[in-house]
């Protein structure tokens, strides 16, 4: 008699990897826009900002990956849940991405 398992093989966790993966390339596309429209408002300063935007597309896109292997773990061999830290990451970072925004119009 074979026990049954908690978790049924779905899509579940591959629909979630796959909105990562969305937010991921909508953020490679904001870093490599930024190279083009902030260089007439900021100079040179767009370069720092497109490749900063870049760092975080990579560190997102490498921490999704690893969050989706560890849930898909989590799910079918009774492992512990992945904690938030992507979400707190990201988070993190649209928030200073915003505070940055906000002092340059003001400023």
């Amino acid at each position: 008699m074979t026990t049954p398992q908690m978790f049924s093989s779905g899509l579940q966790s591959e629909r979630t990897f796959l909105a990562w993966r969305r937010t991921s390339l909508s953020l490679l596309v904001g870093a490599v826009l930024s190279y083009r429209v902030l260089a007439q408002a900021i100079g040179w300063w767009s370069i720092v900002v497109g490749t900063v935007g870049l760092v975080v597309t990579g560190v997102v896109w490498a921490l999704a990956r690893r969050r989706s292997r560890r849930f898909e773990r989590a799910l079918t061999d009774g492992e512990l849940l992945p904690g938030g830290g992507l979400l707190l990451f990201l988070g993190g970072s649209v928030a200073l991405a915003a505070v940055v925004g906000l002092l340059y119009v003001l400023g």
